[in-house]
């Protein structure tokens, strides 16, 4: 695995930043995703949040998936773009929760999960072979089918509620990852627009959902 200098620097600065939370609740609490500390105008958390992780297990997922997805991005465009990507999918993931969230003055969120959710996206995007597979599932999955499932159960965990998943902020990093991977290239809607098409169709459903009040 490809592992540059890039995707080290943001995998070491979520270690340090996250050892540094655990150990530190003022700096903790000054950093982390939080509605009303935001819309008071402390816009530093709408990025700082995605560096601060709950525990060890919460940070080891979050930068062993980064560590498998990132490389493919960087291979197919840069890692300029890899940047931008990740950056642009946390912040993106932060928007989509402000927004969804923007009346729940004690929402509080934190993890790198919707950056790293748009950089899978990206890699499955970029790569129309790409498979998933986990360790308790003996199978490849295609790289599609896992991103529009883990998206429409990110829609209901949206609606549910029922447990302390930051659904809005994974589904926000998937579109900032889906957008700015066809800005970056383009020719994707040329080569293979039926993978752009199915991997538009949550995000449709929830912009339905959205304005039909149902979120």
């Amino acid at each position: 695995m490809d592992l540059n200098i890039f995707i080290l620097a943001i995998i070491v600065a979520n270690i340090i930043i996250s050892y540094k939370g655990f150990s530190d609740v003022y700096f903790f609490r000054k950093y982390e995703f939080h509605i009303g500390s935001i819309r008071s105008g402390d816009q530093i958390r709408m990025v700082s949040s995605g560096f601060l992780h709950g525990d060890i297990p919460h940070l080891a997922f979050n930068m062993i998936t980064l560590y498998f997805f990132a490389p493919i991005v960087c291979m197919y465009l840069s890692s300029f773009s890899f940047l931008l990507i990740y950056f642009g999918s946390l912040i993106f993931g932060s928007l989509l929760t402000l927004m969804m969230h923007k009346n729940d003055y004690s929402y509080r969120a934190i993890g790198a999960s919707g950056a790293v959710t748009g950089i899978i996206y990206s890699a499955i995007l970029l790569d129309p072979n790409l498979n998933v597979n986990f360790m308790f599932i003996p199978i490849d999955i295609p790289g599609y089918i896992f991103g529009v499932g883990y998206l429409l159960y990110s829609i209901y965990g949206m609606k549910a509620q029922n447990d302390n998943i930051g659904h809005t902020a994974h589904f926000g990093g998937a579109i900032g990852g889906y957008l700015i991977t066809l800005l970056k290239a383009p020719v994707i809607l040329s080569e293979n627009l039926f993978l752009v098409v199915v991997l538009a169709i949550p995000i449709v459903i929830l912009y339905f959902l959205t304005k039909a009040g149902k979120l």
